[in-house]
């Protein structure tokens, strides 16, 4: 009896270290997957879809969460969120698609997600990511496709962020601004020149160059479904930084999607909205995650 006692103790011992793992959250019909490159919240069963998140420099994985509430419409309707750790970048080079493309592949295979009904979408430099990855993998025929593709009012071409930036730090209005544009200035001379020089290299990273019309790094998209989404404030970017329409992510954003609609792609969308654009700690920002309509990008994943 007393050998029988001491088995069952070292096994309650064992299953509760077991269910103490940090990095393993189990919910009711969800489990959250917590790991040093990405946090995942997936169903139990079913899952109808996988929802793959890039936040903006340099939002990680619990940024993402607090600002971009998508979970609650998630858990409803079956839907993975990969929310990745992922971030510090305004464009990617080869090799860091490929590496990226292999560590999406290995998520994938070691959380068994299905890859019938993969969506991959990203906030400011991270619909960047969201769009160059997604061109790579579609090139590449991989074994992750996306159907659908979206952006938050992110900076899609380089050569056009670089002006603005010099436009910024011209008129020292702000010194957030002065600050973020003068490290844009730096970056981007030293790792892409300087576009009015030589605009290739901006021509081989940005997600497009629109003024030399080239679309390179997404043309592979052309039978992908596309959101754009943005909220073009003129008076909030005027009061708050001096800035003109067309110094607005919104404005390129606009000028790609004529662009791309011109050039029929299949099912691109530009998604301007109103008053929509708060930070989780109620800070009025046009630039910000909350300007998607949750629960309607759900039912645009699910062909609802």
């Amino acid at each position: 009896m007393k050998k029988f006692l001491g088995i069952l103790l070292v096994l309650i011992i064992a299953f509760s270290c077991k269910n103490k793992e940090p990095n393993i959250i189990i919910k009711t019909e969800f489990i959250e997957i917590i790991k040093e490159d990405y946090v995942l919240n997936k169903p139990v069963k079913n899952t109808e879809a996988v929802l793959v998140v890039f936040g903006g420099f340099p939002e990680k994985a619990d940024d993402i969460k607090r600002e971009f509430k998508i979970i609650e419409n998630a858990e409803e309707n079956n839907i993975a969120v990969l929310y990745m750790n992922y971030s510090r970048k305004i464009w990617l080079t080869e090799n860091e698609k490929t590496l990226l493309s292999e560590q999406l592949k290995n998520i994938f295979e070691d959380n068994k997600l299905p890859i019938n009904n993969v969506y991959i979408g990203g906030f400011s430099s991270g619909g960047n990511m969201a769009l160059l990855i997604s061109n790579y993998i579609t090139r590449k025929n991989s074994s992750i496709i996306p159907k659908g593709v979206f952006i938050v009012d992110s900076p899609l071409d380089l050569s056009e962020l670089y002006t603005v930036a010099q436009k910024n730090v011209e008129r020292n209005f702000s010194e957030p601004a002065i600050e973020e544009s003068t490290w844009l200035i730096e970056t981007l001379e030293k790792e892409l020149g300087i576009p009015d020089e030589d605009i290739s290299k901006y021509e081989a990273y940005s997600v497009a160059t629109l003024r030399t019309g080239n679309i390179d790094n997404i043309r592979n998209l052309k039978e992908t479904k596309i959101r754009f989404y943005t909220e073009p404030d003129t008076l909030w970017w005027k009061k708050n930084s001096l800035s003109k329409y067309d110094e607005t992510n919104a404005y390129y954003i606009k000028k790609l999607h004529k662009k791309l609609s011109e050039l029929k792609f299949k099912a691109v969308e530009y998604i301007p909205t109103e008053n929509k654009g708060y930070r989780a700690n109620g800070e009025r920002h046009p630039h910000s995650w909350s300007i998607v309509d949750k629960a309607e990008l759900v039912r645009w994943m699910l062909n609802k």
